[in-house]
């Protein structure tokens, strides 16, 4: 007698469920109860049932979410400052970036030029005392570098008249100021000439490096000039200058200026501090060589450069990358002006993989920074 009264009530059951399926889908879905009190007109009820209605029709958000992609999407340069291209070499693009840092105001400089069609330019200065100095070279050294171009083709002694010459340039103008120039005022210059796509020329005074990334590895092409190095510092003790060592043990020329070679600096350039740059030529290898970075001391100072050409090597464009480089820097704590210049060459991206790994000091320093 159970079992029959539970068939019969199972059965009574389904004929009830039915009945509401068939009502529910001869008439639209009627809006939550309470969202329908809220709407007191008739039309408001009609759009928002219409609404539920379409909510019905519509595939399940699923069907179509996550699609896995068989290539990472590859999306188009980024557009930083000193992005512009560089039609007639392969050369396609550069990058720059350069911040204040703790700094009163920003001293570094760049400059980017095209002097002929095979030839390319590219500069940092990182000025001291101010930025008048920086200034007048970012401004001027193109100049003088297509001026001796017009008498001899050698790169290497066209840069070298080319940086005694503005020196000298840079002393008239700031005698031209007035009775009392500012002789304090100087730069640092690594300046890089590009030619026919391969040569490769860099000249320096001072303490700006430029790094090659070259199969992934870094080399420098430059030697910073402090009174640190043995041959420097013999110049100056020569030329009656003295070396005096801060309480950090950081060395300075007379007390002030912490590099051997600049522009500029005319009160200590009696004691040995000289504008001739050393050169180094290198010939690229497309296949091979993937960037040229140029930085100042406030990003060289407290990164190596495989530590930035690492970064470099994971950037979608040369703007990312010195965009992120610099603000590395600041991450760890940095407090000079920092400047940094990415050019690409052939083999740009062919190296990605990171040669070194963050330390656990740098991972103190980035924390205490933030903290």
């Amino acid at each position: 007698v159970m079992s029959a009264i539970a068939i019969a009530f199972f059965r009574h059951g389904r004929v009830v469920a039915s009945r509401a399926a068939r009502s529910s889908a001869s008439r639209p879905m009627s809006p939550c109860p309470s969202l329908a009190r809220c709407i007191s007109s008739t039309g408001g009820r009609k759009n928002l049932a219409a609404a539920a209605e379409r909510r019905l029709q519509q595939p399940a958000a699923w069907d179509s979410f996550g699609i896995w992609l068989d290539e990472p999407v590859v999306l188009p340069p980024r557009s930083g400052e000193g992005g512009q291209a560089l039609k007639k070499a392969s050369v396609p693009s550069f990058g720059c970036a350069s911040q204040m840092g703790k700094r009163k105001e920003n001293e570094d400089r760049y400059r980017v030029a095209q002097l002929a069609d095979d030839l390319f330019l590219f500069a940092v200065f990182d000025g001291h005392g101010g930025a008048a100095a920086a200034e007048f070279c970012s401004r001027h050294f193109s100049h003088f570098i297509q001026r001796n171009l017009q008498f001899e083709s050698d790169l290497e002694s066209v840069l070298e008249k080319s940086f005694l010459q503005i020196d000298g340039a840079f002393l008239q103008h700031i005698c031209s100021l007035g009775e009392d120039p500012p002789l304090f005022v100087g730069t640092t210059a690594t300046v890089a000439l590009l030619r026919n796509e391969t040569e490769l020329v860099v000249a320096s005074v001072g303490d700006s490096p430029a790094v090659l990334c070259r199969e992934g590895k870094a080399e420098s092409l430059t030697e910073d000039h402090s009174p640190r190095r043995k041959d420097e510092r013999q110049r100056i003790l020569q030329c009656g200058g003295i070396i005096e060592w801060n309480s950090a043990g950081d060395p300075y020329v007379n007390g002030r200026l912490a590099m051997t070679r600049s522009i500029g600096d005319f009160q200590v350039k009696p004691y040995g501090v000289i504008a001739q740059p050393e050169i180094t030529t290198v010939k690229l290898q497309h296949s091979k060589d993937c960037f040229l970075v140029l930085t100042t001391d406030g990003v060289s100072g407290i990164m190596e450069g495989q530590e930035m050409c690492d970064i470099v090597k994971k950037c979608q464009d040369p703007s990312e990358a010195s965009l992120i480089v610099t603000d590395q820097a600041l991450l760890y704590g940095t407090q000079d002006n920092a400047t940094t210049l990415v050019v690409p060459f052939g083999a740009w991206g062919k190296y990605k993989n990171a040669l070194t790994s963050s330390s656990f000091g740098r991972i103190m320093v980035a924390s205490c920074r933030w903290s």
